[in-house]
């Protein structure tokens, strides 16, 4: 798998979120605080997340990506779309409980123009640990099957 990335472009409020290779934990200070910025913007109008150049996500990344959504409908309303075009991880938003918070499309979103990397923010380790932990609970908060799938690693992560 190759190293992830994060994409991001956003034109006159509508925002477009780009995830490629293996996406993992090491981003998450990266996702939470670009999410932060577009929630500030006063023209934010839409979002959409595009996992077609996705090979692989950790959970704590599909933790963030639900906190998008949760937080996109409770402020505005609605709820975003996920572009995905790999069977593999459609079957792993919909094992989350992910058709309760995204409209998904098993599509290509299209090109972008102006889509550009998002720098690398680098967390603390307790600041990363932090968005671990909130990432899983709001995946817990989901299913009771998610809460059975991370109990463990959240007694582990909260006891350290």
């Amino acid at each position: 798998m190759s190293h992830g990335r994060i994409l991001a472009a956003s034109q006159d409020g509508a925002y477009v979120i780009r995830m490629e290779g293996d996406v993992r934990l090491t981003l998450c200070t990266t996702i939470d605080e670009y999410m932060q910025r577009m929630f500030a913007d006063p023209e934010f109008a839409s979002v959409w997340v595009d996992l077609c150049d996705t090979e692989g996500v950790d959970s704590t990344t599909l933790g963030l990506l639900a906190k998008l959504a949760l937080e996109v409908h409770d402020r505005f309303g609605f709820r975003p779309a996920i572009y995905c075009c790999s069977s593999g991880i459609i079957r792993l938003l919909t094992s989350m409980g992910f058709q309760r918070l995204f409209e998904i499309h098993e599509e290509v979103c299209g090109t972008l123009a102006g889509i550009d990397e998002i720098p690398l923010v680098e967390g603390s380790e307790q600041a990363v640990k932090d968005k671990v932990i909130e990432a899983h609970r709001v995946l817990m908060g989901l299913s009771e099957e998610n809460q059975d799938r991370f109990r463990d690693l959240m007694a582990v992560l909260e006891h350290n």
